[in-house]
């Protein structure tokens, strides 16, 4: 009854009577092989988003930021909204690494190590914002811990936006350790299995003379445990860091108490939208439908729907205190009745469609199952969370204590280019990464094939 059991597990896991041997030569196939005609395709398509990117970027760095939509009363808006959001998609990934490998989860074994990366290239883009948005990014070394022309200090160490370079630069060290000592043993497999001289010399030394003993294994699962337990508090702390950029200022809309678990809630809840995008593109081009199954997309939403419920008791909630304070600066906070029939309407209409209708269809386990519905849902949840950024930051300003300073937001062609920027050099990264490191973890899924 065990072994029937085990079986049935497996399956549901990985499609096809697979062996050994098939998951090693489907790990190397894409990075032995030439890229096929849609894989060319996204990355030329990503390609040219980033140099669009790119050059909005170097005009504004050399224009300065007066060529974005900002204005006195809204002086953060497009670019903290970008932060936010890429911040919040890293959040999955670790997640997935981290708090499912310590619950011991087989069914993240097919998809921890794309999952991983995604962390990674996602702390890239939310570092991009930040440095722009300082007006002089050449000073940018300012608020590391190394000696400047201020002393061996920082200059501004009180400042809570010096939170986020202790919280994104812990992420992203931690994040790329853990997601490389994963990779070792793939990259022993691809050197013994490659015929090329020069890949098998790259791989050689990435994967610092893994040979694959007892005792190797030994120190890679206490070494994979430990950054675990370390990345575990971090899938926490980081988000709420970056909360604390609002919940600790006195203005109206920003400074509550619920930010810091209703922005991890959120961003666990965007980044495994994200991680479904991901999957449904490289199931594709790397045609790996028998890895990355129903079961998967099933586990996912189950998650998107538990933390889209806490997304959503946390909007009511800042509806009934908005509502209850009785304060009439209260009346124009992102998520009032003010706010959905006020000049931003669209956008506080975006975030309820979105991010509270379209996910409650995955109630329905046809919708939960089925890779292109579950993928359209991802989309939008993405788009719901951008605009919920967006209202946060964009509609509290807005609307200033004084009536004098209110005013609009409209973002400029430079604020709408780098944002496509970001995203094309995200896929971009991701595209490479497909290509050149194993999209699947091959030495753990082999952990569940029947003995």
């Amino acid at each position: 009854m065990v072994e029937t059991s085990n079986v049935l597990k497996r399956e549901s896991i990985i499609l096809g009577k697979k062996n050994y041997s098939d998951i090693s030569n489907n790990t190397i196939k894409p990075i032995e092989t030439k890229a096929n005609k849609l894989w060319w395709i996204t990355f030329i398509c990503s390609l040219i988003a980033f140099i669009w990117g790119l050059i909005c970027i170097a005009y504004t760095i050399g224009t300065g930021i007066g060529v974005w939509g900002l204005n006195k009363t809204i002086n953060w808006a497009w670019d903290i909204t970008n932060f936010v959001w890429w911040v919040g998609i890293g959040h999955a990934g670790t997640l997935i690494s981290a708090v499912l490998f310590l619950f011991r989860q087989k069914w993240r074994l097919s998809i921890n190590r794309s999952a991983e990366a995604m962390t990674i290239f996602a702390i890239i883009q939310a570092a991009i914002f930040p440095i722009i948005h300082m007006g002089r990014p050449w000073n940018a070394y300012w608020v590391l811990p190394i000696p400047n022309q201020f002393g061996t200090l920082w200059p501004n160490f009180n400042s809570p936006l010096l939170w986020d370079v202790f919280a994104i630069s812990t992420y992203f060290s931690v994040s790329t350790v853990f997601w490389f000592i994963g990779l070792i043993p793939d990259f022993a497999m691809i050197r013994d299995k490659t015929k090329d001289k020069f890949k098998k010399k790259i791989y050689n030394i990435l994967s610092f003379g893994w040979s694959g003993n007892l005792k190797q294994w030994q120190y890679f699962e206490k070494v994979s445990l430990i950054l675990a337990g370390i990345c575990t508090p971090l899938v926490f702390s980081v988000h709420t860091i970056v909360s604390f950029d609002f919940a600790t200022s006195i203005i109206k809309g920003w400074h509550s108490t619920i930010f810091p678990p209703y922005f991890v809630a959120g961003a666990i809840f965007s980044g495994f939208a994200m991680v479904q995008l991901l999957l449904g593109l490289i199931r594709k081009i790397l045609k790996l439908e028998d890895y990355i199954t129903k079961k998967h997309i099933e586990c996912i939403n189950l998650i998107i729907l538990v933390t889209g419920g806490i997304v959503s008791l946390a909007y009511i909630t800042e509806y009934i205190l908005a509502w209850y304070s009785n304060n009439k600066f209260e009346d124009f906070i992102y998520f009032s009745s003010n706010a959905a029939i006020g000049p931003f309407w669209w956008a506080f209409w975006a975030l309820i469609i979105c991010n509270m209708i379209i996910p409650q269809f995955l109630w329905f386990k046809y919708i939960r199952t089925n890779f292109l519905l579950s993928y359209i849902i991802s989309i939008f949840i993405n788009i719901g969370m951008w605009f919920e950024r967006f209202d946060i930051i964009v509609l509290n300003l807005s609307h200033d204590y004084l009536p004098s300073s209110w005013t609009g937001f409209l973002p400029s062609f430079v604020d709408i280019g780098i944002f496509i920027g970001t995203n094309g050099f995200f896929l971009l990264l991701y595209l490479l990464y497909a290509r050149t490191f194993p999209v699947i973890s091959q030495s753990e899924l082999k952990t569940i094939l029947k003995k």
